[in-house]
């Protein structure tokens, strides 16, 4: 697919504060040549390199879209979590956005078994089964339930290992992005002042504490997904 700018501006990253680290007393040495300078004990990214690195990112996901490749974004941080979900169901991908279950990848076989009961219980509450049973059984089933939707839903539909894992916060994901690692799943990830680039193939410079910040990637991100898909079918057409 033609490389594209993606139309990353910025001023629209400031205002949504990407450039802003973490405290310097909190740095990772590794990331010194992504940094700006320190203003008030706080580093700044260069948002030079955040644009470089993103739209790198962001023509990799499209190029892979529009080969029909399958997308996760993880990000279980609570500043994180609903915008993962709704980035996610915009451009179809799949998402973890409350807990990563260890193995969840490198332990596929397990995780399966596990969708499939999700899938089977809901079927049986959808068709009424479950208040069919006696009411401490159905309680028990409900909880689990419960249990499975809250963790699973976001990957319900994934039948395989993805193609590529967009992830939010190195730190709190890092069981994630080692079994990416071990499995050679190439990984996207915001990467702050306190994180370790080397661990991802595409680092993207950038908050990822802020709220703002984080919806603003994203949302680069899912267009480019979404405009790879376009492209592919336009190409069918």
């Amino acid at each position: 697919m033609k490389q594209k700018s993606w139309n990353i501006n910025l001023e629209e990253m400031m205002e949504a504060g990407v450039h802003f680290g973490h405290q310097a007393r909190r740095w990772n040495p590794k990331m010194a040549s992504y940094i700006f300078t320190e203003r008030k004990g706080i580093h700044i990214l260069n948002l030079t390199q955040t644009a470089r690195f993103l739209s790198e990112a962001c023509n990799l996901v499209a190029n892979a879209s529009s080969k029909g490749k399958q997308f996760l974004i993880v990000g279980t941080k609570y500043q994180a979590a609903d915008l993962v979900a709704s980035a996610s169901i915009k451009a179809r991908c799949h998402y973890v956005n409350q807990k990563w279950l260890g193995g969840m990848l490198t332990n596929w076989s397990t995780i399966e078994k596990r969708l499939q009961r999700f899938k089977e219980l809901e079927n049986r509450e959808k068709t009424g089964v479950l208040n069919q049973l006696p009411k401490k059984e159905a309680a028990n089933l409900k909880r689990q339930l419960a249990q499975l939707r809250k963790y699973l839903e976001g990957i319900k539909y994934m039948t395989s290992l993805p193609d590529i894992v967009i992830i939010i916060d190195q730190q709190k994901e890092i069981i994630a992005i080692q079994e990416c690692i071990t499995l050679g799943i190439p990984t996207i990830c915001l990467v702050d002042t306190d994180c370790d680039p080397d661990l991802t193939d595409i680092p993207i410079p950038a908050n990822d504490d802020a709220r703002a910040s984080i919806r603003w990637i994203l949302n680069k991100l899912t267009l480019a997904i979404n405009e790879g898909r376009y492209n592919s079918i336009k190409v069918v057409e």
